[in-house]
């Protein structure tokens, strides 16, 4: 059977959480009789290699933890590092729905982000949904996008280090979003990503037209991108971390060797091979077995 990694992260101030998680957890490896635990970054993230998994250890570990404020994840030792990162970018990347905030600069914010919310639990199917949220834009200055990125927009805790990482060790790194080209090319430059990949909202020169350029990149096209990436690498998708929040994320999470869900709608979560609720986005590296040294 192939080696698992039980893997813990904890918020690097709150040391109570630390030492609860390594004693719990440390007493379900010490019942398989396993060495001391691999600390990973000292009050912040530790590990067990277990050389056998057996059914039990994941619903295990997973009561273990259940009212503790760590994430944590179990996964194969084997191509543990990923070679490919495909990340969502709104509300995972960054801090905001940049969609949610250009209405904000239109008055109809609440409107658009009940939309949003809807389409992200999956309640919704994300292209028309898309739609209907550009055309309540029209008519909406262009100078909106460039304040929305300056005065909304901002990368979330441990996001550079998570992508400049993976980029030092190797990976390439893709941004790809549901959102819009306007602010992917620029967040993917502030977070150190290859490349990046989005839809286009259409403009007339001096105002959006309430249209976005077909075809729209929804879950499917994410799904796509994950796949040509990694055939354009020569590695397969076991190969790939992929981490959204919302509905249009989940196939291309569940296709990844890593699926993470970042603070997400329970539909994502429910379905992610591990989670990131309490921590920053460095816990990715953690979940990969890098150590806080090794960091960029």
């Amino acid at each position: 059977m192939t080696a698992h990694a039980l893997v813990f992260v904890a918020p690097p101030d709150d040391k109570p959480a630390y030492r609860e998680a390594l004693l719990m957890l440390g007493r379900v490896a010490l019942n398989r009789k396993l060495p001391p635990p691999d600390v990973l970054s000292g009050w912040e993230s530790a590990q067990w290699i277990y050389p056998a998994l057996d059914g039990e250890l994941r619903q295990e570990a997973a009561a273990t933890v259940a009212e503790m404020p760590v994430d944590w994840a179990l996964v194969p030792v084997e191509g543990r590092r990923k070679k490919l990162l495909v990340a969502d970018m709104d509300s995972t990347i960054i801090n905001v729905e940049c969609l949610d905030e250009l209405a904000d600069f239109a008055g109809i914010k609440a409107e658009i982000a009940a939309i949003t919310e809807r389409a992200m639990r999956g309640e919704l199917e994300f292209e028309p949904a898309l739609r209907e949220r550009v055309a309540k834009l029209k008519g909406l200055g262009l100078d909106a996008l460039q304040r929305t990125y300056d005065e909304r927009v901002r990368l979330n805790p441990g996001a550079a280090t998570f992508v400049k990482t993976m980029a030092k060790h190797g990976a390439r790194c893709v941004l790809v979003s549901g959102g819009f080209t306007f602010f992917t090319e620029r967040v993917a430059t502030a977070a150190g990503f290859h490349a990046n990949r989005a839809n286009v909202l259409l403009d007339d020169g001096a105002a959006l037209t309430g249209a976005v350029q077909e075809p729209i990149l929804g879950r499917a096209a994410k799904l796509g991108a994950l796949r040509s990436e990694a055939i354009a690498l020569g590695i397969s998708e076991a190969d790939a971390l992929a981490i959204g929040d919302g509905a249009n994320d989940l196939d291309m999470i569940k296709a990844a060797g890593l699926g993470l869900a970042y603070r997400a709608k329970p539909l994502v979560a429910a379905e992610a091979h591990a989670q990131i609720n309490y921590t920053s986005l460095e816990t990715a590296l953690f979940f990969q077995g890098y150590r806080r040294e090794e960091f960029a």
